[in-house]
């Protein structure tokens, strides 16, 4: 058998066409074998020129661009980009690009939309269940010998029963809210708005919810409405019982007073998948045992990365064939974005996996 000749295969890459990597998405690095077998990527990472001027080099061929929320997508680098008309984010939050002048320019945006909320919310529910039981703080316990040395574990508290308030009622919110609710706690929920379609109780102020909740979880869009949202004062209102849960973005929460609130007993404890500055977390946290942490990781099952790499293939063969996106990013009749699903059965043909979505109603839109 002849050995494949690798000028054809640089000529049929360079054929295909191209997309923009800042960074590499998880699902990049995950499925990098097929996304390149159907696109051809410009990395500025492989390259030793510095980063605008690799944008200038590229910048009359880029017309697609696939990014991460690990990197912003600033004014500037927008305008180094000018025949930039699309960008897929594999995240569901947008906080990380300048959604105005997308738009300014005309940029179609579309994201993750709903894939991650089950994955989310399952997380949001694990790192309640283990502040409350203590798992963590307990499995350690074990396997430092200190069963042996000091005998029985402290108590933990039950779950059923707690009065939880869900901060951001999208499609994440509602999968917790549906989760908990069927383990026996009473649910309540602010928004930017009431949702017609949601029975549980509402408060459109963000502190009476927490003196009216043992436990906040935290599931809306940062902006800058939200940001610094959860602050020493709705701490107080929830109180020394009180549990905070973020799988949101960690500036959601004035992460500061958060630290001193826990290390003044002032809150019972927290359960955070995201913070202010990552990778960098407060070492003060460290060594609570009522604080339960993980690396933002809340949305990473194989599950989640198989359906992502669909939507992500499918939106970017959308684009270059003028059809229709999935998840496209809207702006509402204020200055809010969100994504809107598209049903389009023809897509769904094409990514099999995706199609238990056609009947989700996501909204974005804290």
């Amino acid at each position: 058998m002849g050995k494949h000749d690798p000028s054809q295969k640089e000529k049929i890459a360079d054929d295909l066409p191209s997309v923009l990597l800042l960074r590499q998405p998880f699902v990049f690095k995950v499925y990098e074998r097929q996304f390149s077998e159907k696109f051809r990527f410009l990395k500025p990472w492989e390259s030793s020129l510095p980063l605008h001027q690799f944008l200038s080099t590229h910048a009359a061929s880029v017309q697609a661009a696939f990014f991460s929320a690990g990197r912003p997508i600033t004014t500037d680098i927008l305008q180094n980009l000018p025949e930039l008309r699309f960008i897929m984010t594999s995240s569901a939050g947008l906080d990380h690009i300048d959604l105005n002048e997308c738009k300014r320019r005309g940029i179609k945006v579309a994201n993750a939309g709903s894939i991650f909320s089950e994955d989310v919310a399952d997380t949001a529910v694990g790192l309640l269940i283990d502040v409350l039981r203590r798992v963590s703080a307990a499995n350690w316990f074990v396997k430092a010998g200190l069963w042996q040395q000091k005998g029985d574990y402290p108590l933990g508290h039950k779950l059923g029963g707690k009065r939880v308030g869900v901060v951001g009622m999208g499609s994440i919110g509602l999968n917790v809210a549906k989760k908990l609710n069927t383990f026996g706690c009473i649910i309540s929920y602010n928004s930017r708005k009431k949702k017609p379609h949601v029975t549980f109780p509402f408060y459109p102020n963000i502190q009476e919810l927490a003196a009216n909740c043992e436990i906040i979880i935290i599931c809306c869009a940062l902006m800058d409405q939200t940001r610094h949202m959860i602050d020493k004062n709705v701490m107080m209102a929830l109180g020394k019982e009180g549990i905070i849960v973020n799988v949101a973005r960690g500036a959601i929460i004035n992460e500061k007073e958060l630290v001193q609130c826990l290390l003044k007993g002032e809150i019972a404890g927290a359960g955070l998948d995201v913070f202010e500055n990552e990778p960098n977390v407060p070492e003060e946290l460290f060594h609570l045992d009522n604080v339960v942490m993980t690396p933002h990781n809340a949305v990473m099952t194989e599950e989640s990365m198989n359906n992502l790499y669909e939507i992500v293939i499918g939106n970017l063969e959308a684009f270059f064939s003028n059809k229709p996106l999935i998840f496209e990013v809207v702006q509402d009749s204020g200055e809010h974005f969100g994504s809107k699903f598209l049903e389009i059965e023809s897509w769904f043909q094409r990514c099999s996996s995706a199609f238990r979505y056609r009947d989700l109603v996501y909204d974005k839109k804290q």
